[in-house]
């Protein structure tokens, strides 16, 4: 029998595995198991069973899940229909003008997840100040309705011309839906966001239409499947903007839960970066399926307004705020396959959890990088996951044998070192994204590193961009499942107000945040949570007149009137400098949308307690021993110090070449690097120069 006692848990579905940080009155928590594709919620009770938790020991429960982002990728989405304003139905698929691959011939702009009959037009018009110029026709709406049903469709997108400004056509229009063929999942743009930039918009809601019937039903499913076995707690679900929200929220607009995943992590390493007292950190995540970097900055990950699902040449625009997370197909089960050109390549194409890696002897017979660090001695086989799982030495030799060596009239060794060498190559250009592309030099950055693979590989990616310093955190294996114990409750809100920022209407806007602010007190409310607690943090995008794009700066203190718009320019001078190189103290300034952001932070306490308790080595120690391993030379292998992490003293130090092996993660470090126990129990590296 189990024992029931409080606990709050966070979940996250990977594409490989499945895992469960759960805190409580016995510590911390953790477990960890394979994915099941057909039926997730099976790998979250596996969790809590492994943990030795029950469903109705639980509190609270944090869920991630990649079920979002995959269906858009795969392309696995819901037959959707797109409601537009008479004359706009091609707005969406024309898109934007701008090339983002100049040079590549065999450039594709982003294909519409609706295709061109199913984008209808309605006859209704509302003009840029919110005048209704023509009434909607109702009647036209209901038996567009009936012929959708009928076409079998079950999405349904609703972006009307001008509705950021006045709501009151897709708002009816939505009603009628839902009150004729309740089958339907209807989005309205204006209950996703408010925001100008029609085509942005236009997909933002189209996406929420295209997943919102598969993810809704896989969020129902594991709400009756953890209520049937006895949870009577709260299910909050990760948001790409790293705050979480209700379940019953996430079944409606769950577009925001489509990175809900990956950034949980990184919620998790910039609350290390702040107690570890780092001015600059990059959070890499490298799992079973991808591996993820975000720029830190004063213990705070970076947020981006716009993003594109499937990368930024051809991929699905989405406009919300997202955390700044820079993605590659690069993990432990990537592929690694010869091109027609004979080019060793490795992903995106994963092995996924099932069958997984060759050497995991379910089924898979194609290399990955899993294998390849198999091979190099990088892992143990008799201790992964913590000895749950026993590796296959021989059937990594065959899959690598088969579809590197052969094709490419190569060694062993040598192909498994270059498909590890390609895949932190692969990583290196995503945490230089992070860091170089946004004016920060990686010499001055941390590198945290985490997830299943992360530790393993962090030392090599580290010294291919010469950051000196690595952090690995204690439980890396299921870090993003811990990053999600930290997480706020948050709502962000938008409201496009253009005017001219010298003239502007201080009244109209403090009315504009209040509109904005009721809706987010109510969703408070009906989410129980104590209103005491709440932080509200303003902010207003400034342009220069003429300008397409517009900086977000902060708007703190008193009312917007007009010796707060004379030092709001200043800053608005100020940032562009800084982000541009140049700024235009001459020129008029423009207000082009109100931001409000809504968070109920997590009880600092409870952070601290989390990754600030004082670390203490486990009593009985495992014996010393070394084992083979290739770092650099693929023909020459080095006698590596095989510790057992949990029993690391504080101010231990391992000395390179050397492998930290723990229960869900392995720690690699090279010749020359040297690791140190801090007093929190993280393990601190210093990288030697390249």
């Amino acid at each position: 029998m189990k024992e029931r006692v409080s606990y709050v848990a966070g979940t996250d579905i990977g594409g490989t595995f499945t895992d469960l940080v759960a805190f409580g009155e016995r510590g911390l928590v953790c477990s960890k198991s394979a994915t099941i594709a057909d039926a997730p919620e099976r790998g979250v009770a596996e969790c809590i069973s492994l943990a030795e938790l029950s469903p109705g020991g639980l509190s609270e429960l944090l869920h991630g899940s990649t079920i979002a982002i995959n269906t858009v990728l795969e392309c696995k989405g819901t037959a959707t229909a797109l409601l537009t304003t008479k004359g706009f139905a091609d707005v969406y698929a024309i898109g934007r003008a701008n090339r983002p691959q100049s040079f590549d011939l065999d450039f594709e702009r982003p294909r519409p997840l609706v295709g061109r009959q199913l984008r209808l037009e309605v006859d209704e018009r509302i003009d840029g100040a919110g005048a209704v110029i023509r009434p909607l026709d109702g009647a036209q709406v209901e038996e567009l309705g009936a012929r959708l049903v009928a076409a079998g469709v079950l999405g349904v997108a609703i972006c009307f011309l001008h509705s950021y400004r006045n709501p009151a056509h897709e708002a009816e229009a939505a009603r009628l839906l839902r009150e004729r063929h309740p089958q339907l999942f209807v989005t309205a743009s204006h209950e996703i966001l408010r925001e100008i930039r029609e085509y942005e918009r236009t997909s933002t809601t189209v996406l929420n239409a295209y997943i919102g019937p598969k993810v809704d039903g896989y969020l129902g499913e594991l709400d009756r499947f953890l209520t049937g076995r006895g949870f009577r707690g709260s299910l909050q679900i990760m948001r790409s903007n790293g705050g979480t929200m209700s379940v019953e929220q996430a079944r409606r607009q769950p577009v925001w839960m489509m990175e809900s995943g990956p950034v949980a992590g990184m919620i998790g390493a910039a609350e290390l970066a702040r107690l570890l007292g780092l001015k600059s950190a990059i959070g890499f995540d490298m799992g079973g399926t991808t591996a993820k970097a975000t720029l830190i900055d004063g213990g705070v990950p970076l947020f981006r307004e716009g993003y594109f699902i499937g990368g930024p040449a051809s991929g699905q625009p989405m406009q919300l705020p997202v955390v700044d997370v820079i993605e590659v197909g690069a993990g432990g089960g990537s592929l690694a396959w010869v091109d027609t050109q004979d080019a060793l390549r490795i992903g995106p194409e994963s092995a996924g959890a099932s069958p997984g890696p060759a050497c995991y002897r379910r089924g898979g017979t194609l290399p990955t990088v899993t294998d390849a660090n198999l091979l190099l001695g990088r892992l143990n086989s008799r201790r992964f996951l913590g000895g749950g799982m026993t590796l296959d030495v021989k059937l990594a030799e065959r899959a690598l044998q088969a579809g590197v060596c052969q094709p490419l009239g190569m060694a062993l060794r040598s192909a498994a070192r270059g498909i590890v060498q390609i895949a932190d190559t692969m990583m290196s250009l995503a945490v230089r994204a992070v860091s170089m592309e946004r004016g920060i030099d990686p010499r001055d950055c941390t590198l945290i590193a985490f997830g299943g693979a992360g530790p393993l590989h962090a030392v090599a990616v580290a010294r291919e961009i010469n950051i000196a310093r690595v952090a690995v955190p204690r439980y890396p294996g299921t870090f993003s499942a811990l990053g999600m114990l930290l997480a706020a409750w948050r709502q962000d809100f938008v409201q496009t107000f253009v005017a001219e920022l010298a003239g502007i209407d201080g009244a109209e806007v403090d009315r504009q945040f209040a509109l904005m602010a009721e809706v987010g007190w109510r969703q408070l409310r009906k989410d129980g949570l104590d209103a005491a607690e709440l932080v509200l943090v303003r902010s207003v995008d400034l342009r220069y007149r003429g300008q397409d794009h517009a900086l977000a700066v902060p708007l703190e203190g008193a009312p917007l009137d007009s010796t707060r718009a004379t030092t709001l320019r200043e800053v608005f001078d100020a940032m562009h400098e800084r982000h541009y190189g140049h700024a235009a103290p001459g020129e008029p300034v423009e207000i082009v949308n109100l931001r409000l952001s809504m968070h109920v932070p997590r009880d600092r306490k409870f952070v601290e307690r989390l990754l600030a308790a004082p670390h203490e080595a486990r009593a009985s120690k495992q014996p010393h021993s070394s084992r083979d391993v290739i770092f650099g030379d693929a023909q020459r292998s080095e006698a590596a110090r095989i510790v057992w992490r949990p029993d690391l003293e504080v101010h231990d130090i391992v000395e390179g070449p050397a492998v930290i092996e723990e229960e869900n993660s392995t720690t690699l470090i090279h010749p020359g690097d040297v690791a140190r126990v801090d007093e929190l129990g993280i393990i601190m590296i210093d990288v030697a120069p390249a």
